[in-house]
């Protein structure tokens, strides 16, 4: 196989997927999509939460876009996670759904992300620093193990993909005058 028709078969891969994806997830109930991600966050910050890391979101609400996915939420906690359909967070954090299993995954940085313009921060930039800190200090090895086994192995199809979207540069040998 051609590396430039590998090349296309992995950009239409990292491009049609989240759309794929995209289609189920908008005919789902927010109610939900709520539920999910309140597990979600009870799980993976499990332990923030009981060393009272969490009280900065304490009446503050952070709203998630993964734009690839259509999917849009805010979230805040006191003393338990609150999901809720976009209103008025004080901060917004927007990328793609690859990014962000990259970032999940310890593969890729958020402030690289953010000067790469594929994370976007936008409003209270403190609470922005509060949560971008709360979510690094999220260590990968101790995600419960369904979720850390699952984002490993998104996060390396999703690197090979991208590896293989990059286009190949094929020098040809110039003829050789003697």
């Amino acid at each position: 196989m051609s590396a430039v028709f590998s090349a296309k078969i992995a950009q239409q891969l990292l491009e049609f997927t989240p759309k794929a994806i995209g289609f189920p997830l908008a005919k789902m109930p927010f109610s939900l999509k709520a539920k999910v991600i309140t597990q979600l966050l009870g799980l993976l910050l499990a332990e923030q939460a009981a060393d009272d890391e969490l009280g900065f979101l304490s009446d503050k609400w952070v709203a998630i876009q993964v734009e690839d996915l259509n999917l849009a939420f805010e979230v805040s906690f006191n003393g338990k996670w609150q999901v809720r359909a976009l209103t008025d967070a004080q901060v917004t954090f927007s990328a793609n759904s690859a990014e962000l299993i990259l970032v999940a995954a310890a593969k890729e940085d958020p402030d690289t992300l953010f000067f790469q313009r594929k994370l976007s921060i936008e409003g209270d930039t403190e609470l922005g620093l509060e949560v971008k800190n709360l979510l690094l200090s999220i260590e990968f090895a101790s995600m419960p193990t369904p979720i850390r086994l699952s984002i490993a192995k998104l996060a390396a199809v999703i690197e090979r993909l991208q590896i293989e979207a990059k286009p190949t540069v094929i020098l040809a040998k110039s003829p050789s005058f003697n």
